[in-house]
């Protein structure tokens, strides 16, 4: 055994710790972490915009694989630090280095940990720095993390002269590290437009040049978190138009929209300094409070909660509400690197306080809208009750009771970390997919065609439905739903849930409407990466000489049709009960050879998002 004394403790130099564990910065070093690096320039830039000094902000994907973040701010200092090099060398190649830590150069910053630009330079194969200020263009260059400009007394090069201010940043991400390099574009164009809603002075120009169809968009939108709330209830019934208000509580800007639809959903979004605070965070715990103590003492007011009647519960308050919370904080404090949770306890009391006069000032001027907002809290407050009476008698009279008709087979082994189950469409895939795959630890769930919309329906109906009650058994982790939670991930049987439909358009909005029920009604299994999508074939080519190829998508046929010689017959699969156990198990079950795709809660929303409930 090796000994452990003082020449065992390692310590990593500037910024060798970010490469040794990247996802303690970014997160992941999957598509997601990938992503990150992006966001962490762009926030920099969105800084200046908030200090004042910045218009426009260019995110361009360069034909090579690289990004560009351009603003036209103040541009990175360039003088010499007191550490004898330029001020420009230091934020980019010093962890908790920067201009945001004594709120004199920023009053608000959403990089507040200091290590944003120097962690996306350790993490990029090369990265190229050029600086518009005091009249020169400054250059700076690094390859994973370190500077390969020589400077010159300790300053940056001028390669130019210029009358603009700004910063322009190239990086290319280190494949090494990384576990895919090509950026997810759908989840950066929602960040950018997510920016601009947030920001509405702002222009952000995004270009493409890296994808055979190059696109340009400009982010712009001047009703700001109005305008963001109307596009999330765009298609829906709206009771009212927005509501917005502002306020300032102790050096703490609060921001608020508010519109109600008449639907049984609740979708509260909360950011912070531009930051999306996925998790929620004191500032929606104060937004929350107040809002329903506000409701029941104007509906008590109104005559409307009689003496004998309870209060609405915050959910029946709720009911319908789209909203968007922004902060605006000097010194916030957030859970991870990541910063998805807001813990600022006085972001709680600010945000209370301006909902109290903001928003008291606006309902007490509206009436009509208050009503519209009360009466959906009535309606929520009758469902309520009946729904949980419905499941109360459900449960008691074990109608929940585990029946799957037969049709789960179940795997021999009760190691949960090793063992997936497939959720299959249809009976024949299901027989194919039960005699092709390994017992020991793959159990196949066969469904019959398309599952309940959980969107458009109660709770007691959801939980009637023989295909989601078998599903919730199966998984024997319980659910969690707005009126309790039942949910315990640690009785999870299964550490990976495979949905397992036709690669077609009827198989795709299967798969919509699976994950639309895990992520209302099971969003942890989302959260900690048990969901998985399998990944079929959807042609064979036989050829008359060689071995037989399965394609997956119609790029891999095309490239299969350049690259081969001789003549090949194609079976397309229509579906997968076309395919024999053999191919099935080769194609689709087997680990070693299959293709799965992870979902993360970001494709959830995107898919929720781009299917019309």
């Amino acid at each position: 055994m090796a000994q452990y004394n003082a020449d065992s403790i390692s310590v990593l130099e500037g910024l060798e710790a970010v490469r040794k564990r990247p996802g303690m910065y970014i997160g992941s070093v999957g598509q997601k972490g990938l992503n990150h690096l992006i966001y962490e320039i762009l926030d920099n830039s969105v800084d200046e915009y908030l200090a004042g000094h910045c218009k426009n902000i260019y995110i361009t994907l360069e034909a090579d694989g690289s990004c560009t973040v351009e603003d036209d701010g103040r541009g990175i200092p360039t003088e010499l630090h007191k550490k004898g090099v330029a001020a420009a060398r230091v934020v980019l190649s010093t962890l908790h280095a920067g201009g945001k830590f004594d709120n004199s150069a920023y009053k608000t910053s959403g990089g507040l940990h200091g290590v944003g630009s120097s962690v996306v330079n350790a993490l990029s194969k090369k990265m190229d720095v050029y600086i518009s200020r005091n009249g020169n263009v400054y250059h700076d260059s690094y390859e994973k993390g370190v500077p390969k400009t020589e400077l010159v007394k300790g300053l940056l090069p001028v390669i130019a002269k210029t009358k603009k201010t700004g910063t322009k940043i190239n990086f290319l991400p280190d494949d090494t590290i990384f576990e895919k390099t090509a950026f997810r574009t759908d989840w950066l164009k929602s960040r950018l437009h997510e920016t601009a809603y947030l920001n509405p002075s702002l222009y952000i120009h995004y270009k493409n040049l890296r994808d055979e169809i190059k696109e340009e968009i400009v982010y712009h939108e001047e009703d700001g978190i109005s305008a963001y709330v109307k596009e999330l209830n765009k298609g829906k019934e709206t009771l009212h138009d927005p509501i917005y208000i502002k306020g300032l509580s102790d050096k703490i800007e609060v921001e608020v929209a508010i519109q109600f639809v008449d639907a049984f959903e609740e979708n509260i979004l909360g950011f912070c300094n531009n930051i999306f605070t996925q998790e929620g965070g004191t500032h929606i715990v104060g937004f929350k409070t107040r809002f329903t103590q506000m409701i029941n003492t104007y509906a008590r007011e109104l005559g409307i909660l009689k003496e004998k009647d309870a209060n609405f519960t915050g959910s029946d308050t709720r009911n319908g509400m789209t909203a968007i919370v922004v902060t605006k904080h000097p010194d916030p404090i957030f859970e991870g690197q990541t910063k998805t949770k807001l813990a600022s306890a006085d972001a709680t009391k600010a945000v209370s306080t301006v909902v109290q006069e903001e928003l008291g000032r606006f309902l007490d001027r509206n009436i009509d809208t208050l009503k519209a907002i009360i009466s959906c809290a009535e309606k929520s407050a009758k469902i309520r009750k009946a729904e949980e009476k419905a499941k109360i008698n459900m449960l008691s009279k074990s109608k929940f009771s585990f029946d799957s008709n037969g049709k789960l087979a179940n795997c021999e082994s009760k190691d949960a970390s090793k063992c997936e189950i497939f959720i299959v469409e249809g009976d024949s895939a299901g027989g194919s997919a039960k005699t092709a795959r390994d017992r020991k630890y793959q159990a196949i769930l066969p469904i019959r065609g398309k599952i309940l919309n959980v969107e458009k329906a109660s709770i007691d109906k959801v939980l009637a439905n023989a295909e989601i009650k078998t599903m919730i058994n199966a998984f024997g982790c319980g659910f969690s739903e707005g009126y309790g939670n039942d949910f315990d991930i640690s009785k999870l049987k299964y550490h990976k849930i495979i949905l397992m439909t036709d690669a077609d358009v009827d198989g795709s909005h299967i798969d919509t409407l699976l994950l639309t029920f895990i992520y209302r009604f099971m969003p942890e299994l989302i959260n900690n990466g048990h969901i998985y999508i399998a990944m079929p074939p959807l042609y064979k080519a036989i050829p008359k000489k060689g071995e037989e190829v399965y394609l997956y998508d119609e790029k891999a046929l095309e490239e299969y049709r350049k690259k081969s010689k001789g003549a090949f017959t194609l079976q397309r699969y229509k579906g997968l009960g076309e395919m024999d156990a053999q191919q099935l198990w080769e194609t689709t079950l087997d680990p070693k050879k299959r293709v799965l795709k992870r979902v993360e809660i970001e494709d959830a929303e995107w898919l929720m998002k781009s299917h019309s409930f």
